[in-house]
Parts: C-alpha cells; sequence; structure tokens
C-alpha cells in the first residue's frame, strides 16, 4: 500500500531492479493499492482512528493471501496530525493489528533532524529499525544500511554497504567474515619458472594472498599477468580487477612481453571488470567485489593495483576494505594477487608496511641503477609457511615472457645490465683461455707421453735384440759345454776299455 506512488509509477519504477509486479500480480502472488491523502484536506475532529484502512488492508491481505504488508511511507499518512499522543497511540494499534493478523510489516520512514524517523516515535513501537544512509565523501555517494534494534535476535551493529542495481538489492555484511578460512598446503606455479624455484620450486600456496609492489615501471602488471596466463592454462578460472587500465590495453600491452590473454576471454576463464574505486567509493566497490567473485567464482583473483583505493578514501578505509576482501576471498580458497604502486623516494617497504600484515607472499620489484642505466630487481620480502630465497635477482621482460636472470657476483657484488653482459664477456675470456692452457698441457702431455713411449720402445727392442744375442751366447756355450762332457765320457769310457783289455793279457 503506497501514499505517494501509484500502483502504476511503482511498477514502471521497480522494473529497472528486474522485478515484474505485473505478473506476480497475474499470478495472484501480489496486491498494489494506492491510498490518496492530502494534507490540507484532513483535520483533527473528534477522535482520529485508522478503522478505514484496516478494513482496506484486510481486504487486500485476504485477496491474495498475503504473509507480509508494505506500507510506503507513514509520513503521508500521519500528515494531517500534530497531536503526539495519537499519533503514537494509533502507531501502536497498527502495529498491533498487523501482528493479529500474523503478517510481518514493512514501514518505511522519512528520518528526522536528530532522531531516527521523522516524528521520532516510529522507532520505539518497531521490532526491528533499519537505517538506510546515502552519504557522500569526497565527492563519492555511497548507500549503508545498519541495524539499529532487533528484538529478541542477535544481530551485526556495523554498518553495511548495500548496492541498487538491475538485479535488486544486493547486502554484503562482510565486515561480519570471521578467521575461519581452512589454510591449503596446495601450491601452485607463480607463472615463472625461476620464481618457483626461488620458493622450493613450488610456487604459492593456494588462498593465499600474494602482494607485488614496487615504483612505476617495473613489471608489477607482467607479473600478474603471467601467473594469470598460467592459472588459464590449469583451466582455472580468474577475475581481473584492473583500477587504471582498461582490458584492451592490458591484452595489448601484455602481448609485448609474449602474453596472450584474449583467448581465455573467449574460452570464459578469465573475466575483466575495469573502472576506478573513485567512481563507486570503496564500500560500492567492496561490493561489486563480492558480488562478481560470487557469480564467476573464480580460483584466481587479480586486483592491479589497490594503491587507488586510497584516492576514494582514507588511508584507514582503505587498509579496512582490503582487510574485508582478504578474509572473504581466504574464506572460499581464492588465491588473491594484489599490485600497488609505491614511491620511487626512501624505502619502498614503508609505503606498504600498513597492509603488510594481511599479506602471505610479498615480492618486491626494484629500479636498480649502475653504469648509467636502469634494471629491474625482484627479491622476496617474506612468504609464510615455506622457505624461500633471500636473493634479488634480476628481472627481465623480454618478447617471450618474464625470466629472471642468475644471481652474477663482481668485484663490487651483484652486477645486471650491460654490467652484467661486459662481466660475462670477460668471464667466457677468462674460461677459453683457461681452456686453451689446459688443452696446450694437455697436448704437450701427450707429445711427452709418446716420445717417451718411443724411449720404451726402442729400449724394449734394444733390450729384445741384446737378449737375444745373450740367449744365442748362451746356447753356445752349453752346446759347447754338453760337447766337452761328452768327449770326457768318451775318453773315460775308452780308457776304460784298454785297462780291461791288458788285464786279460
Amino acid at each position: 500500500m503506497g501514499f505517494e506512488e501509484t500502483a502504476e509509477e511503482l511498477i514502471k519504477n521497480v522494473a529497472s531492479l528486474g522485478f515484474d509486479l505485473n505478473q506476480l500480480v497475474a499470478k495472484k502472488r501480489l496486491a498494489l493499492d494506492y491510498v490518496f491523502i492530502e494534507r490540507s484536506e484532513i483535520e483533527e475532529t473528534g477522535e482520529y482512528d485508522l478503522e478505514g484502512l484496516f478494513v482496506r488492508l484486510n481486504h487486500a491481505i485476504d485477496s491474495v493471501g498475503a504473509k507480509r504488508v508494505v506500507l510506503d511511507t507513514l509520513e503521508a499518512l500521519f500528515a494531517g496530525l500534530s497531536n503526539v499522543a495519537v499519533m503514537r497511540a494509533e502507531l501502536r494499534r497498527l502495529f498491533r493489528w498487523l501482528k493479529e493478523e500474523g503478517v510481518t510489516g514493512i514501514v518505511t520512514g522519512e528520518r528526522g533532524e536528530g532522531t531516527l524517523t521523522r516524528h521520532g516515535l516510529e522507532e520505539y513501537v518497531s521490532d526491528c529499525v533499519i537505517v538506510l544512509d546515502h552519504r557522500v565523501t569526497e565527492h563519492v555517494a555511497t548507500r549503508r544500511l545498519r541495524i539499529v534494534k532487533y528484538r529478541g535476535s542477535i544481530h551485526g551493529t556495523n554498518e553495511y554497504p548495500f548496492l541498487i542495481e538491475e538485479h535488486g538489492v544486493s547486502v554484503v555484511p562482510i565486515t561480519s567474515i570471521k578467521l575461519e578460512g581452512t589454510a591449503s598446503a596446495e601450491r601452485i606455479s607463480t607463472g615463472i619458472p625461476q620464481l618457483d624455484a626461488m620458493m622450493g620450486a613450488k610456487g604459492y600456496f593456494r588462498g593465499s594472498t600474494v602482494l607485488v609492489s614496487g615504483p612505476a615501471g617495473t613489471g608489477k602488471t607482467s607479473v600478474a599477468a603471467q601467473f594469470v596466463d598460467a592459472a588459464c592454462r590449469r583451466r582455472e578460472r580468474c577475475l581481473f580487477f584492473a583500477t587504471e587500465e582498461s582490458s584492451s590495453q592490458i591484452l595489448r600491452n601484455m602481448r609485448s612481453v609474449g602474453i596472450d590473454l584474449e583467448m581465455w576471454l573467449s574460452k570464459d576463464l578469465l573475466r575483466f571488470h575495469c573502472s576506478r574505486p573513485t567512481t563507486l567509493g570503496l564500500e560500492m566497490y567492496l561490493v561489486t567485489m563480492h558480488k562478481l567473485v560470487t557469480e564467476f567464482k573464480p580460483h584466481v583473483v587479480v586486483v592491479d593495483p589497490i594503491s587507488d583505493f586510497e584516492a576514494a578514501g582514507t588511508q584507514i578505509e582503505a587498509k579496512g576494505m582490503l582487510m574485508r576482501v582478504v578474509d572473504f576471498l581466504k574464506m572460499h580458497q581464492t588465491t588473491a594477487l594484489f599490485t600497488s604502486l609505491t614511491s620511487g623516494n626512501g624505502s619502498p617497504e614503508f609505503t606498504e608496511a600498513r597492509i603488510s600484515s594481511l599479506i602471505d607472499t610479498w615480492l618486491l620489484l626494484r629500479n636498480l641503477e649502475a653504469s648509467g642505466e636502469r634494471n629491474r630487481g625482484l627479491y622476496i620480502r617474506k612468504s609464510r609457511g615455506m622457505p624461500h630465497s633471500n636473493q634479488i635477482r634480476e628481472f627481465v621482460l623480454t618478447d617471450h615472457r618474464i625470466e629472471l636472470a642468475d644471481v652474477l657476483l663482481g668485484p663490487s657484488g651483484v652486477v645486471i645490465g650491460s654490467a652484467r653482459a661486459t662481466q660475462e664477456a670477460q668471464e667466457k675470456a677468462v674460461a677459453l683461455n683457461r681452456r686453451n692452457e689446459i688443452e696446450r698441457k694437455q697436448s704437450s702431455l701427450e707429445h711427452k707421453r709418446k716420445a717417451f713411449e718411443a724411449r720404451i720402445e726402442a729400449l724394449q727392442a734394444e733390450f729384445a735384440a741384446e737378449a737375444q744375442e745373450l740367449e744365442a751366447a748362451i746356447l753356445l756355450e752349453e752346446g759347447q759345454e754338453k760337447g766337452r762332457l761328452h768327449a770326457r765320457t768318451e775318453m773315460a769310457r775308452r780308457s776304460g776299455a784298454n785297462s780291461t783289455k791288458e788285464t786279460r793279457e
């Protein structure tokens, strides 16, 4: 029952929210009634009561078997009353009548000056009071909802953002999320093999939060894009929130480093949401993130960058929002990667200290200046629950994706860029000279070995000749010795024969 909008006006207005009231009326699921009340025609004469309203409501309730009754708004109904006692009595009577009918009554009212309602009475006779607020902060409008009281029920007392859009009204009580997410032991690849190796060759924990921070131009979006590409190759859905660039700009830029994200869009494994937080405000952006994550159910969420949130609110508000985003995604076991722009002046860790406690893995990208040129460096600031490298690796964007160069130490420390190329050339020259020297010594050794073997062979031949001569001399001596022995034996034999003959004679 409306007192300000006709049924036709109401049907037309809520159609933009996706509600087809005509269909509900045709199915007798809904009855619409409009009561015209002109304040100038109302005069307090005698006893004022709502008996006529009760009769009209009772007929409408019976016509569709209603369980809920909406009165919009009370201001129009009691516009002509100035007697507070009469107004309060009639309010109590109205609410008691709705209870006796067994229906849930929803009554709308306007806020007053310093009071929740125009007359300051409605909240006292109501069982549940919900306050809607539409405020503007830094030129950004945000709708909020707060439950002031709810008799007989434990309820949240925080302000909750709500969104009115083409699919109706969405209320997101993210401030009430508890730290009850399950920590997964599963590891997923970062998309960069060398970075995986720095984390025990396994990558991030699934469902963890990752922060990639650094000055402008250090490659933060490229790291995020390669992580998204690796996830899509595993057939996992990814949701990419871009707060500074359009999706076509991101796709074009990533193609220059060999990352083709467009093919994942066509397979519905990747979706982009590109808008500035200042357009909606922090709370509305939070509601939008919650809604898209709930609908798409991604395995990976990327927000690039989160530093823009401070432009839509204070530092405390931005941290509060990020805290709710992190808790929400962890509850859904969604791996989140955030990028953040840090100042090029001072410590790169100072700017992010306010959210470092929320992050499981923190990658820092740095500009390294040496030998008159600027290069990129990457190191792992922290990574909870896993052993990780403490090295600063040179971060190279090539036309075929990202590469992390191995650490190369020079006389003054780690060398990068052209100095690295120069030292590598020098080391190659030194290594070549060393190999040439080794080969020369090996050749000299081989020559000496062959000369020595030739000398051994000559000595062996000389020895064989002398041995042959000696063996021949030995054989000759042995033959002569045998001849002498034979001669002596023969002489002895002959001497013995002659002696026997003389004896006989």
